[in-house]
């Protein structure tokens, strides 16, 4: 077998591989700890559920006239958790270390590493018990999927293209709410080690977790903040829409929400990066 050159560097898939198997590892040496952390999440999964079966028991829809009924909003529910889950599995766990890679000097053996900073520090460590809530997530899709495809009046239409378009905008969600962590989390440079603003994250992301309609108008200042200058509203909004109120020509607004989420990913990723790269160029060495 032909012995791999000194110069030759492992691909990044490779080390990320290698990242999710030695975390597999660190999980599986306490299984009764990754058991628990599972049925945490998936109770607290379920208490949220039930809160939202207990209020279409009062009321058909969330705002008269956004066609968010029951099994509507379960898709919308069941969306939020799949995005949720792979970023709680992927990237908090390593966003959340920053500020202590900081104080004990660990950011400058990633600065010496022969690898893109911005990925080691992001995928270090994967949260496999965080994937349950996926798990549930799906599920609770595929069942509302169900019950919409088949009942008698008015049953959902989906194409070919639906499931694709909601893996890519998933997809797309996944990289804004990325985006906004990295962003946040890389203020503790400028900070000295304080992850105030990237506390901020927790707050702010809460506003993906509704349908846009409930913010009111495309006048609303609150619609208008968190759609087009931090547009966590189409994290969830878009791909959803796309499954529960598919797209259709006649209906432009939700064609241009859905094209415009393309853009907004990638401008996040963008700024991500270059706020990322700014502040390592501002971080001093913890032994200087």
């Amino acid at each position: 077998m032909r012995e791999q050159s000194l110069n030759e560097q492992p691909s990044y898939v490779q080390v990320f591989l290698t990242f999710a198997r030695n975390s597999l590892v660190r999980d599986m040496t306490f299984r009764a700890n990754f058991v628990i952390q599972c049925i945490s999440s998936i109770s607290w999964t379920a208490m949220n559920v039930g809160l939202y079966v207990l209020i279409f028991s009062h009321t058909q829809q969330i705002g008269p006239g956004t066609g968010w009924a029951k099994h509507e909003f379960f898709v919308f529910l069941g969306t939020t958790m799949l995005v949720n889950s792979l970023v709680q599995t992927f990237f908090m766990p390593n966003a959340e270390e920053f500020s202590e890679l900081i104080r004990t000097g660990g950011l400058d053996f990633a600065l010496l590493k022969p690898i893109d900073t911005q990925f080691l520090i992001s995928l270090q460590r994967v949260d496999w018990s965080s994937l349950s809530n996926l798990l549930a997530g799906v599920a609770l899709i595929a069942y509302s999927l169900a019950h919409l495809m088949t009942r008698s009046v008015n049953p959902l239409p989906l194409s070919p293209w639906s499931l694709p378009l909601f893996l890519l905008y998933v997809l797309c969600g996944v990289a804004i709410m990325y985006s906004l962590m990295l962003s946040l989390a890389a203020t503790s440079i400028w900070l000295g080690r304080n992850q105030t603003l990237y506390n901020f994250w927790f707050y702010i992301t809460n506003f993906a977790r509704y349908p846009m309609e409930i913010y009111g108008d495309w006048l609303s200042p609150l619609r208008i903040l968190f759609t087009f200058i931090v547009p966590v509203l189409v994290v969830v909004n878009v791909p959803a829409r796309v499954l529960a109120q598919p797209l259709y020509p006649e209906r432009s607004l939700d064609w241009w929400l859905a094209v415009f989420a393309l853009v907004a990913t990638i401008g996040c990723l963008l700024a991500s990066r270059y706020i990322f790269q700014r502040a390592l160029r501002a971080y001093r060495s913890a032994s200087s």
